[in-house]
This record gives structure tokens, C-alpha cells and sequence, in this order.
């Protein structure tokens, strides 16, 4: 039951001087939200673009209509993965130029 607020109280000391050090929402967003988020991103779409190849490949070099229906059912989610993150992050990206700056 404590365990939970434990680790609450020490995370919100980690991140107690990034939240005092920023200027405004915006710079705090840019400088730690966006990096992360960036490679976090990055990661899913090496994940995608492997599972759409490992599709392709078993679609191609399969002699089992079994696993040649199996190789299309990867490659096709690995494109939908694709898609979803391009989507995502492009929403997000668009959330984040129209945020107010602290000058404005």
C-alpha cells in the first residue's frame, strides 16, 4: 500500500529541479518530452519495419499456405504499426507548434 506513494515521492524529487529549472511549459516539453519521445518514436519504427519484413520474408520463402497467410498477416500489421506511428507523432508533433511560447 505504501510501496506506490513511495515511488511517487521519489520520482517527483528527481524531477522537482527539471520542473523548477523550466522557463515555461513549452521549453520543458522541447528539452525533455520531445527527445524522449523522439527515440522512444524511433524505436517503434524499427520495430514495425522488422515485422513488416520478417512478413515479407516468410510470405516469399514459405512453401505452406499456412505460413505464407501467416507472412501476410505480419507484413500487413507491421504496415499498420507503421501507419499508427507516423500518425501518432505527427499529432503530437502539431500539438506541440501550436502550444503558446512564454513570450506570446
Amino acid at each position: 500500500m505504501m510501496k506506490p506513494f513511495v515511488y511517487i515521492c521519489v520520482l517527483s524529487l528527481l524531477i522537482a529541479p527539471v520542473l523548477v529549472h523550466a522557463q515555461s511549459f513549452r521549453e520543458l516539453v522541447n528539452e525533455q518530452v520531445v527527445p524522449f519521445g523522439d527515440s522512444i518514436i524511433a524505436l517503434g519504427y524499427g520495430f514495425a519495419f522488422l515485422f513488416f519484413l520478417w512478413g515479407m520474408f516468410r510470405f516469399f520463402f514459405s512453401t505452406s499456405d499456412e505460413q505464407r497467410e501467416k507472412g501476410k498477416s505480419f507484413a500487413f500489421w507491421g504496415i499498420i504499426g507503421l501507419v499508427v506511428l507516423f500518425g501518432v507523432w505527427g499529432f503530437v508533433k502539431l500539438f506541440l507548434s501550436i502550444l503558446p511560447s512564454a513570450g506570446s
